[in-house]
């Protein structure tokens, strides 16, 4: 794990949670420690339109600086149909519903223990 301000796994519901507080459905959030040589944990959800889709990524990137954690990478095409969010250890993968069926990386990675995680107080 990389020094940060906060436990990747923390990190992981957190923003778990903010994806969820921008209405992104269905979010789920894999523990890949061990399983993966890129990152810990997966954030998959799906979006409902560009526009939503786009403002939970900036929304993500805001909240994670706040805890003290910089993006790496974040893939910025203007429509799209999966959105990426690198933060190392966490990596947030924004789908269509079409493109999240398609990719289905839950069945892909589904020996992956899916991390229990609640809505905000404010939900």
């Amino acid at each position: 794990m990389t020094s940060m301000s906060i436990a990747a796994e923390q990190l992981a519901v957190e923003l778990a949670r903010v994806a969820d507080d921008m209405k992104c459905e269905e979010v789920t959030v894999m523990d890949l420690r061990g399983r993966s040589p890129v990152t810990d944990f997966f954030i998959v959800c799906s979006g409902t339109s560009d526009r939503q889709m786009h403002a939970a990524a900036d929304e993500i990137i805001s909240h994670s600086k706040k805890l003290g954690v910089r993006p790496f990478g974040r893939s910025n095409a203007k429509e799209s149909e999966w959105l990426l969010v690198d933060l190392v250890d966490v990596v947030v993968h924004i789908f269509t519903t079409e493109k999240r069926r398609y990719y289905d990386l839950e069945l892909l990675w589904g020996d992956a223990p899916r991390v229990t995680w609640s809505q905000s107080a404010s939900a």
